[in-house]
């Protein structure tokens, strides 16, 4: 697509005072470069009719835009802050209990070292044996054995306080 070289003048000259007015439109970095990005995008595309007064256009547009995102946001339902006693969310079904228990052994698994990671997310995860584990990585299968023993290790550290109060053991 080839832009007109006034558009690219425009841009330069203008695009700081531009975010100021998209910063102060939306309170934030992300939102403004976002909502300027677009009206500079659909800017571009009439430009033969934007060319007469650009910055009053981009401005018109940037001024469309934060209403949409404000209408948009006004439409979604409001966030509530979760009650400091997480025993409220106990339930009847086993399965609905074990999505935090799923997020601390997520996040357990994170902090290993990558490839300690990978063995521990195709072994136990994907269920692959040691082999088709070491084929995948390709390395050995003392590797994996050897990666696999280091990552329940740590993962055991990590954990510990999580298997002891929950009654049971993760990763045995």
């Amino acid at each position: 697509m080839r832009v007109d070289p006034s558009f690219d003048a425009f841009v330069e000259q203008k695009s700081a005072a531009l975010l100021r007015l998209a910063y102060l439109l939306t309170g934030d970095r992300g939102h403004a470069e976002d909502l300027l990005q677009t009206a500079l995008l659909r800017t571009m595309r009439r430009w033969s009719k934007a060319c007469h007064a650009p910055e009053a256009y981009v401005r018109h547009v940037m001024i469309n835009l934060s209403r949409d995102r404000i209408r948009a946001l006004l439409r979604r339902p409001r966030e509530t802050a979760l009650p400091e006693d997480t025993n409220a969310f106990r339930s009847d079904d086993p399965g609905l209990d074990g999505i935090g228990d799923r997020r601390m052994v997520t996040d357990a698994i994170r902090k290993l070292p990558v490839r300690q990671r990978q063995v521990i997310v195709l072994r136990y995860f994907e269920d692959l044996s040691v082999e088709q584990t070491a084929e995948l990585l390709d390395c050995s299968s003392g590797t994996v054995k050897s990666y696999t023993s280091r990552a329940l290790s740590r993962l055991r550290e990590l954990l510990g306080d999580f298997h002891e109060t929950n009654g049971r053991r993760a990763f045995q």
